[in-house]
Parts: structure tokens; sequence; C-alpha cells
């Protein structure tokens, strides 16, 4: 009987498992390595939650990270990653990361008097601006920024530039169209950068990473794993992960059942793919598929479905296994998973 604490290959891993193909995980961190070198990247660790991979992009030289909640940024402590770390989101609990203002270079982003007074009051010793450039989400308005970073630097504050994110022009399918709306967004960004001063220009993500030229670093991290929505884009980027799951019933009137459900896969950019069929419909616990005509399946089987968001499948797990075809090689711990 297999060992579920040691599998060998995925046909021993208890399902439903997170698993990424090596060699293409390593052939997207190539290729973004090739365009977006050392600090000119900063990866988003939302998109993986896990310092071990993390650990693997450090060593790569991209020493600088960014995170959406503080947990995520004190695990990045814990494991020792501390040279350069951004909290890109707003937040009022802030005393927390000021804790470790010792122990790591933490920056957190702000765009309003209050979030502004909790990073003063918490204790963090810096920030960027955060503006909005388009996406109507964090920021605040371009003319606003100055004021706010007057106010932080009279504060004592270090206010080291500004962030704005232009996430509504990820999925932005025609590159030439991308490319020009970008350019836009980010010129309300740096006439922001021209009242704010300081060294950094942080925004874009894995949409963009190529098309904002305008930043002086980029907020990547989906790039690593992918997932079926951003395989959409004409990026040099492919889906790594795929969730294994086991078929558990097969129908006569042509469909099978895989333990793979809603609780194993973000589903807010709709079903995953599977590369041998149809997929039918997720619920709680399983998918429901129908194979290719002329395909058998039988109870006990292995099926892998490709995530369609890969952020919220990777929060769902507890570990990711690094698979060399079907031959484990390494677990990459989910450690920052949940909030």
């Amino acid at each position: 009987m297999a060992d579920l604490d040691s599998p060998d290959t995925i046909h021993d891993l208890a399902t439903p498992a997170l698993v990424v193909d090596r060699s293409v995980f390593d052939a997207n961190t190539a290729a973004m390595d090739a365009v977006l070198p050392g600090r000119k990247l900063r990866p988003h660790v939302k998109a993986f939650k896990s310092t071990a991979l993390a650990t693997r992009l450090a060593d790569d030289g991209h020493t600088a990270f960014c995170a959406a909640t503080p947990r995520e940024i004190e695990g990045l402590v814990a494991a020792g990653l501390t040279d350069d770390l951004l909290l890109a989101n707003e937040t009022l609990d802030v005393a927390r990361l000021g804790r470790l203002a010792d122990d790591a270079e933490i920056t957190v982003a702000v765009d309003s008097d209050a979030t502004l007074t909790a990073a003063i009051d918490g204790g963090v010793r810096s920030v960027l601006i955060d503006v909005e450039v388009g996406l109507p989400r964090c920021g605040c308005d371009p003319a606003d920024a100055g004021r706010l970073a007057e106010r932080a630097r009279a504060a004592g504050l270090e206010v080291r530039g500004v962030m704005g994110y232009e996430g509504h022009l990820m999925m932005v399918d025609d590159r030439e169209e991308r490319t020009e709306r970008v350019a836009e967004s980010m010129r309300q960004l740096l006439e922001a950068h021209g009242a704010v001063g300081g060294e950094i220009v942080s925004g874009g993500g894995t949409g963009t990473f190529d098309t904002n030229t305008s930043c002086t670093e980029i907020q990547a991290g989906s790039y690593t794993l992918m997932d079926t929505h951003y395989d959409t884009l004409d990026l040099p980027f492919r889906p790594a992960a795929t969730v294994v799951g086991t078929v558990v019933s097969v129908s006569g009137k042509g469909w099978i059942v895989a333990d793979v459900g809603l609780k194993a896969m973000g589903m807010d950019h709709g079903d995953p793919t599977w590369t041998e069929g149809e997929v039918f419909f997720l619920s709680d616990e399983h998918a429901t598929l129908v194979p290719r005509e002329g395909s058998t399946y039988n109870v006990g089987d292995r099926i892998q479905l490709v995530p369609s968001h890969i952020d919220p499948t990777v929060a769902r797990h507890e570990a990711m296994w690094l698979v060399d075809g079907d031959r484990i090689v390494d677990r990459w711990e989910v450690d920052l998973r949940h909030w």
C-alpha cells in the first residue's frame, strides 16, 4: 500500500491534490526572468501562497516580494525572506507588521488619511501611496497623492514612491489595445509620482508584465503556475498546476465522477478544463466529467483538471506536489493559505 505521507507518484497521492509540473514551472520562471530579471519583478505571493515557492524565486534573484494580507507578510518574515516586503493592499491591521520592523524591511500601501494613520500608529517605517488608475477598487485620487505623501513624511515615515494596479486591463485580448490602455492608465500613476517622489513606481501583473513599461517593478505572481483564464492571452507562460482527482463513480449513461469539487477548485472564473474530455459540472466534492468518445474510465483511475483561477485554487490546498511526469520530486507547503 502506498505511503500517503511520502508518495512516489501522483497515483499514490490522497486526492484531491494540487500538483505542479516542474518543467512547465521552470519554463514559466525562465520566460519571466528573461524580461524582468531581479528587482524589476516583485513577485506577488497571493497567487501561490507558499514560502517554498517564494524561496525558489528568491534564488533566481527576485528578493523583493509583495503580498495581499498581513499574514502573508508575517509568513515571509518567518521564512527569512526579509529583504523588501510590500503589503500591496490597504489594511488597518498594521501593528502586527510594525512589531516586525526590526526584522524585515516592510512597506505598506496607503490611500487615505485613515490608512495612513494606521501605518503611523502601527509602527511601520515606510509606505507607498496607492493611486487609483482605473480599476474601481483601492487607491486615492491621483491629485491627492502628493498631500498624503507630505503628511507621511511629516510623521517621520519614508515615502518610497507610488503604486497603482491596472487590474481592469489584465484580460484585454488585443495586445495593441492592451498596450495603449496600460500606457494611458500609467500616465495617471506617473503624474502622481511626480508629486510624491521616491524611487518606486509599482504596478502591473501577469497580464501586463511586458506591456507595462512605466513601472520600475511589476507585481506578477500568477505566471508561475498560470490558469486557463490567463492562458487565453498572448503570454509566454503555460498552466503548470493541475488538481488530481480519483474517479469514484462511472455511469452507464456516459459520465464519470471524480473527487474534485468546489472545495478544491477556485470557480469564480468558471469551470476548470479537462484535456481528456468535457467538464459537465462541479458540486461540493465532485466533478462530473464526460470523457472523449472511445475512451474508457474505471473507478480508481486518476484525472487532472486545470484550474480556471489559480489564486483561490491554491488557497484551498495544504501543499503543492512538484512532479516530473508522474514522479513526485518535491512537496511545497502552502503555508500562507487562507487569510
